[in-house]
């Protein structure tokens, strides 16, 4: 085993496929979910934005979560889109929607906004006149996509189709865990994972701070610099490729 001791903190069915990953490389993990994915209700926005996708240049999914329940309301609505590009930020994501036979593209270096707005598929789909791109995803996050397509001439809207809960938890767990497991570095998944484990952390928070903190994004390390940490790893990246990497490039931490 590496000197790695990993607290996980992914949704509880992603958490336990990245400690089996990250187990058989040799790296001890833990798992502690903060992110409970609550799938929004079939609003009246939600039903129209489903039945208008054959009308959008192309259809941007965030993340997992947001394409299983793609996939779901596809079938609900009885909707086949594939004369559309679908884009993800991940393989992973990317994976869910072409067993829906839908025509998926994604980058093949890079896990992360930067890397999805250098793909010429999603290029030429933007620079259709009067295009239209649908972005699938949680409340919240990846401000930077419509952002940056706005820019390039394109009408942007959000769909949000599921929230992300803090899971209950006794009081101190997660600085009962990390004492009682010896964990040396934090992985985080998102922005409102980050968020999540500060509240978790609550009074302990400088001095988890202290610890590694593995992120997926700039966004999500600028986050967590900015409330104090002290160590931030940018994985440029979700996967567990991109955490690997990032773990055996850096050194343990002597603790």
């Amino acid at each position: 085993m590496t000197g790695w001791r990993l607290l996980l903190t992914r949704p509880a069915d992603d958490c336990t496929a990245l400690a089996e990953v990250l187990a058989q490389a040799g790296f001890f993990s833990s798992c502690l979910p903060l992110l409970d994915i609550a799938p929004l209700p079939v609003s009246e926005k939600i039903r129209q934005a489903m039945t208008q996708l054959p009308n959008c240049s192309a259809v941007i999914v965030v993340s997992k979560p947001a394409a299983r329940i793609a996939v779901d309301l596809l079938d609900t609505f009885d909707l086949n889109p594939v004369s559309m590009p679908w884009f993800s930020v991940g393989a992973a994501t990317a994976q869910i929607l072409r067993d829906r036979g839908l025509d998926v593209h994604f980058p093949a270096t890079g896990d992360d906004s930067e890397a999805l707005l250098q793909l010429p598929r999603l290029r030429e789909a933007v620079a259709q006149p009067d295009a239209q791109v649908l972005i699938l995803r949680g409340e919240g996050g990846r401000e930077l996509l419509a952002e940056r397509l706005r820019a390039l001439g394109a009408s942007v809207e959000y769909l949000e189709l599921y929230r992300r809960d803090l899971p209950a938890y006794p009081p101190h767990e997660l600085t009962r865990r990390i004492a009682a497991e010896r964990l040396n570095g934090l992985v985080v998944s998102s922005g409102q994972g980050f968020e999540h484990l500060r509240r978790m952390a609550g009074a302990a928070w400088p001095a988890i701070a202290q610890l590694p903190l593995f992120v997926p994004s700039p966004r999500v390390a600028e986050l967590a610099r900015a409330a104090g940490a002290q160590t931030v790893v940018d994985c440029r990246g979700a996967s567990a490729a991109a955490l690997l990497t990032a773990l055996r490039e850096h050194p343990v931490p002597v603790l």
